[in-house]
């Protein structure tokens, strides 16, 4: 008996160092088969995360600190002006022709992406290259409209032209209809964001921080 139970304690430890050693080179076989490639370049991240802490200020300041909210907004405006240049002249993920908005592309990327087989993109995939648009256009109309509503009050860039006789109530409301469209463009990047994530087995915020995300040898999107 103390032998039977020595040789199945002896198999027991073979096979769980066995297991282990099969774990652990799968794990070094997946690490093989990745490469960290650069992506995101300096520029690219510094207006990512400029526009996010101005485009928080200008919201929480609009009713109390306006002083604040109209400057925050003046800089996200600029940090757009500098995002349309660097999307014709930057680095290729940044070019505006590498992730060109194509809607049939981004529904069925974002079928495949639930179903678990969408393909691996470097840069923006389909459906967060619609995204992008989107949030550049919309954010561009909200920094106008906020425009518009002071040079009613003879201030700002537009004092002085026809907006300025617009109606500021009716401005007032246009602007605050573009930025609740703004903050569920928001929640459906972050919750891309982290859906994409934890399909892709990657953390695309860190990604967004170092510039860096990781891709298969056999080939990139």
């Amino acid at each position: 008996m103390l032998i039977v139970g020595l040789r199945y304690t002896t198999q027991v430890i073979v096979l769980s160092e066995t297991g282990d050693t099969m774990k652990n080179t799968n794990k070094l076989k997946l690490q093989s088969n990745t490469t960290k490639v650069d992506v995101w370049d300096i520029l690219v991240r510094i207006f990512h995360w400029s526009l996010v802490l101005f485009f928080t200020i200008a919201y929480l300041t609009e009713d109390d600190w306006l002083d604040i909210h109209t400057i925050a907004g003046y800089t996200v405006f600029l940090l757009l002006i500098f995002r349309l240049i660097w999307g014709v002249i930057g680095t290729k993920y940044a070019k505006f022709r590498n992730f060109l908005p194509q809607p049939k592309r981004a529904i069925q990327y974002l079928k495949d992406e639930i179903s678990g087989d969408a393909k691996q993109y470097l840069g923006h995939n389909p459906a967060g290259a619609i995204m992008v648009y989107l949030l550049i256009i919309v954010l561009f109309l909200t920094t106008l409209s906020g425009m518009a509503i002071i040079s009613t009050e003879g201030f700002g860039p537009l004092a002085g032209t026809f907006v300025s006789q617009w109606s500021g109530k009716t401005l007032e409301d246009i602007h605050e209809l573009l930025t609740s469209l703004i903050l569920f463009l928001v929640f459906l990047h972050i919750a891309g964001v982290v859906f994409s994530s934890f399909m892709q087995e990657e953390n695309l915020v860190k990604a967004m921080i170092t510039g860096k995300k990781q891709t298969e040898n056999k080939g990139e999107k």
